[in-house]
């Protein structure tokens, strides 16, 4: 049954922003092209976007050429604002942006593990207020947020999770009664992966695993495109990964002497100290945001010498057992070695791991070294925001100037 005029164009204009957002500024005739609509249903839609607000005018294709055919169009960048929330175990990173995804503000702020629940959410609350006040925002309209622990697969929510500051789940419920916009919240890991997926280590991978390294150790499974969470939202839990080489075995509670064991931070340094490389760890910034792993693995790089050599053996041993159990279960031909510590293990780190992954399984994994590091988080919870603004101004009867002002996320 061939659609209605009306949904139809509904579908042409949709198409259309979807160009201009990733490909953008565009002429006419270049929209003509890529659509693959005829000049004069291009000339209409192009009059109804910016007479909705969404498209306008925003230069001219060369030097020689003048007229309507050579005019730029571009989304209007400022019609909707959005931020993303990047929550730690002991900070709160931010940042905000316009609809194209351009950062206009950003700021980060340490929140110690003795401060009580509510003054720790207050403080979160605030920084993102001050954030989107110093670029200027009008209110915003979508708001993502990364957070370690359990996302409800049916209601969405940030589970109670065992081992997490509560002031986790205040955030995320303050945000959402606060805010007239749109609050998502997702797994951090799996915010990462969506990001190497799209503008960094994967963007030719459908199907991979991501393994997200840094203070802890986490997992995130993307299959055919679409990240898979698990019946509890508990999919990419590999620090509970029992493995030989630990002290014992996790629990339910604690997964200590699961992977975590193994890789986590603590462990990698443990085994850096065990092979002679000191770890310097530089006082400000990068120290708040790089864990001491990462540092260990970077000195061992730049040493080249047989004790860092020998480190960087056993360390890519130890992944290599996690990650076996990973690609003989999922064979997802892909594996990312992500965050802090994967950014600073770089390619060096993931040849070692898939030479070993290639001695210990048939099913041939290709390993990469992420390239987002930490920033990974922050960078999927924008694109999570950003999706979420464009679904509601991008749909049919979407376009309206009071739909920009934000939409309220469901209860």
């Amino acid at each position: 049954m061939p659609a209605s005029p009306s949904t139809a164009r509904a579908i042409n204009d949709r198409l259309a922003l979807r160009l201009l957002q990733q490909d953008g500024p565009l002429t006419a005739t270049q929209l003509k092209t890529r659509t693959g609509l005829s000049r004069p249903t291009v000339a209409d839609l192009v009059d109804r976007l910016q007479e909705a607000g969404l498209v306008r005018v925003v230069g001219e294709s060369g030097s020689d050429r003048r007229g309507p055919n050579a005019r730029l169009y571009g989304i209007v960048a400022d019609r909707a604002h959005l931020a993303a929330l990047d929550v730690r175990t002991d900070s709160v990173a931010v940042v905000v942006a316009d609809l194209l995804g351009v950062t206009l503000a950003e700021a980060t702020l340490p929140i110690g593990g003795g401060t009580g629940t509510q003054s720790a959410v207050e403080a979160a609350v605030a920084l993102l207020e001050r954030t989107a006040r110093s670029a200027g925002t009008a209110p915003l309209h979508s708001v993502g947020i990364g957070a370690p622990g359990l996302i409800d697969p049916v209601s969405g929510e940030l589970r109670d999770t065992t081992g997490l500051p509560a002031w986790h789940r205040g955030l995320v419920k303050e945000l959402q009664q606060r805010l007239p916009a749109t609050v998502l919240v997702e797994n951090e890991t799996n915010l990462a992966a969506v990001a190497e997926h799209r503008a960094g280590a994967a963007p030719d991978r459908d199907t991979f695993v991501l393994l997200w390294l840094g203070h802890g150790v986490g997992a995130a499974v993307m299959l055919d495109g679409k990240l898979r969470r698990g019946a509890s939202g508990g999919a990419g839990e590999i620090g509970f990964l029992p493995v030989p080489g630990t002290a014992g075995v996790p629990s339910a509670l604690n997964c200590e002497g699961g992977f975590h064991s193994l890789v986590g931070s603590v462990a990698v340094c443990d085994l850096a100290a065990d092979h002679g490389i000191k770890v310097r760890v530089p006082p400000g910034e990068a120290a708040e945001q790089d864990p001491a792993a990462a540092f260990a693995v970077r000195a061992a790089l730049a040493d080249g010498g047989p004790d860092a050599e020998a480190f960087l053996s056993a360390l890519a041993d130890r992944l290599a057992l996690g990650a076996a159990s990973v690609v003989a279960v999922l064979d997802p031909g892909c594996l990312v070695l992500a965050g802090e510590v994967g950014r600073a293990g770089g390619d060096a780190l993931a040849a070692r791991v898939e030479e070993r992954l290639a001695r210990m399984s048939p099913l041939r994994t290709e390993v990469r070294a992420g390239t987002l590091g930490g920033g990974a988080v922050l960078r999927g919870a924008l694109l999570a925001a950003r999706e979420a603004a464009q679904d509601v101004l991008f749909a049919p009867g979407g376009s309206s100037r009071d739909r920009a002002e934000g939409g309220r996320s469901p209860a």
